[in-house]
């Protein structure tokens, strides 16, 4: 029955794009790309908001802390065997694969993570995982948005677009913060795309933020109203704030590196490297509860000033009223953040990053604030820090200020705090971008040029593949010939530059024809001069592995128009730079979202 309705849909949607304009149709498809997004929210967040409750609910009942711990150990082994069993055994994590798909995949994304994030996501987190759904939420938009424009043929722009449309409705729907949602799908996805390309965007994310009003109960959603009035004289605090949040950005990024860089190297049962993991993250979790799942309510718990709450039902819990003890607990939930969930990533789980740097953002902000009001030095709105703080550690790890900034400000209900946010997002920013070139999620791609970044030029070129331009059937010299050979050459071919190579193919030296006009029309020296008295070195030489990057780098070092390719240490043929070019300018223009 379902699928003769979804039979039905997409005789509809064929319908109409036969009868629509391009850009009407494309404005359809965000509509639905934007509805299915929503939907995978609904069930991600629905589904680990319910374990939640029930995981505190016997807490409280049955006073089992351990509890807690229990479930993610569960968690973890069941999403291993969801992927062993149900999903090939392989499934790509993280939003990275998103800008891998981009990037040199011409923006097809598997079908399958339509479904596998919502599935394996679900249990990671949902069963205590200390990570997010964000992550999962994004991929699986991508993914919506991708095969409905594969679906319906369209080109790779268009491909793009949707993706972007899918990436912008499930963070809309998840925060229902639509602007943040726009926002992030640009900074994070779209490095280069004109204003026109915002309306599609934009209506994707209403309608997922729309999508998610409706159907989701408010309480499920990271929705803090608690605020207290802005005092610009608390402005150098904001700055304080914003060094420490970027400083805190670069030690969660590189321990996370670290911790699942360690994981991924080691030689184990993916069953029993899951076990190991679990066991680790349980100890975590029963020392420090609130590591538990998303941690969205400890987060409304610390805005609201209630930190002692965060004891009940922990080793600590006689020490509630203590606000050393809860600072230092706190503080220490706040480092040990990275290692929940880089071991829940890392050992098998499948979740993301964006929850957690919220939930770090906002420890940092209630310790910072706290810490400085137990001194006595001044007293600061905990509630304003602790939301501010989130912004910063945001724009830290994924370089992404804009999202940081509207995100936190829609979350709050207003914008009273704009230019807190904007002074902590943008130090934090900056600071992080000194010592991390690139965000969480691009930096290892972006290393092996799989990845857009914030260079169009760079984006581009990734794109092309060096040996597609590279011209093999050039004739070549030998360098005991006269020069007799070399004008008959010319007269008979369209060539400027020619190869001298020994009779094993050995590149010695190269002639261009600009170099030599003097000397071909002078009938003496065309006769009696050989071809090795006029070669000369080649300015530099292109290996048909170096990337359209490396290749443009050479000719805007030489100055040349032609370079040599060399294969197996022998040569191999010619690259024009008028040729690169041309196709630097034809994949520029396919690229353009418009």
């Amino acid at each position: 029955m379902f699928k003769k309705y979804i039979s039905k849909l997409e005789s509809i949607v064929a319908l109409s794009q036969s009868i629509l304009t391009e850009k009407q149709f494309i404005f359809l498809s965000s509509v639905l790309v934007g509805i299915s997004s929503a939907f995978a929210v609904i069930v991600l967040k629905s589904f680990a908001h319910w374990v939640f409750q029930f995981a505190t609910s016997i807490n409280k009942i049955l006073k089992l802390s351990f509890i807690n711990s229990i479930l993610p150990i569960a968690g973890l082994l069941l999403t291993v065997f969801v992927i062993k069993r149900l999903l090939g055994g392989t499934i790509e994590k993280g939003t990275s694969q998103i800008l891998y798909s981009v990037a040199k995949k011409a923006s097809i994304i598997p079908s399958k993570q339509m479904y596998a994030h919502i599935v394996t996501s679900s249990l990671t987190v949902g069963l205590g995982g200390s990570a997010g759904l964000e992550s999962p939420i994004v991929v699986t938009g991508a993914a919506f948005g991708s095969n409905f424009a594969q679906n319906y043929k369209l080109s790779y722009k268009d491909r793009t677009l949707l993706i972007g449309c899918g990436v912008a409705a499930g963070i809309a729907a998840a925060f229902n913060a639509p602007i943040a949602g726009v926002l992030f799908a640009i900074e994070f996805l779209l490095v280069d795309v004109s204003i026109s390309a915002f309306t599609p965007i934009m209506i994707a994310a209403a309608t997922g933020a729309l999508v998610s009003v409706i159907t989701l109960d408010e309480a499920i959603l990271l929705n803090v109203k608690q605020q207290q009035e802005f005092d610009y004289h608390k402005i150098p605090f904001y700055v304080l704030l914003g060094i420490v949040t970027g400083f805190i950005s670069i030690y969660y990024t590189r321990n996370f590196q670290k911790t699942e860089h360690f994981f991924s190297h080691m030689r184990m049962n993916p069953y029993k490297k899951a076990l190991f993991g679990a066991s680790l993250l349980a100890v975590l979790i029963f020392v420090f509860p609130t590591l538990f799942g998303e941690g969205y309510e400890s987060i409304k718990t610390l805005a609201e000033n209630n930190a002692g709450d965060l004891l009940e039902n922990t080793l600590f819990s006689s020490y509630q009223n203590n606000n050393w003890i809860i600072l230092i607990f706190v503080g220490a939930t706040m480092m040990v953040k990275v290692f929940a969930t880089s071991i829940t990533l890392g050992s098998g789980g499948n979740g993301g990053n964006f929850a957690p740097s919220l939930f770090v953002g906002s420890y940092v902000g209630y310790v910072f604030s706290k810490a400085i009001n137990l001194t006595g030095l001044t007293h600061l709105p905990i509630s304003n820090f602790t939301m501010v703080g989130m912004a910063g550690i945001l724009s830290g790890l994924f370089h992404a200020p804009l999202t940081a900034i509207f995100l936190i400000a829609e979350i709050t209900g207003g914008y009273s705090l704009m230019l807190p946010l904007m002074i902590v997002a943008s130090i934090s920013f900056a600071i992080s971008k000194r010592f991390e070139k690139h965000s969480m999620d691009v930096k290892e791609l972006a290393k092996r040029g799989h990845a857009f970044t914030s260079n169009k030029d760079t984006n581009v070129l990734s794109t092309l593949n060096t040996n597609s331009i590279i011209h093999t059937d050039y004739l070549t010299l030998s360098p005991d010939e006269n020069l007799e050979k070399l004008v008959d050459l010319i007269s008979h071919s369209n060539q400027s530059v020619f190869a001298v190579v020994d009779k094993d193919q050995h590149l010695l030296g190269v002639i261009h024809f600009n170099n030599i006009r003097e000397i071909i029309f002078n009938k003496y020296r065309v006769k009696y001069t050989l071809v090795k008295d006029i070669m000369i070195p080649p300015a530099d030489i292109i290996y048909p592995f170096n990337s359209m990057e490396v290749v443009m780098n050479k000719f805007e070092k030489t100055k040349r128009t032609f370079l040599p390719v060399i294969k197996d240490e022998k040569y191999f043929g010619f690259i024009s730079k008028s040729e690169a070019l041309e196709a630097y300018r034809s994949k520029l223009k396919a690229m353009t979202i418009e």
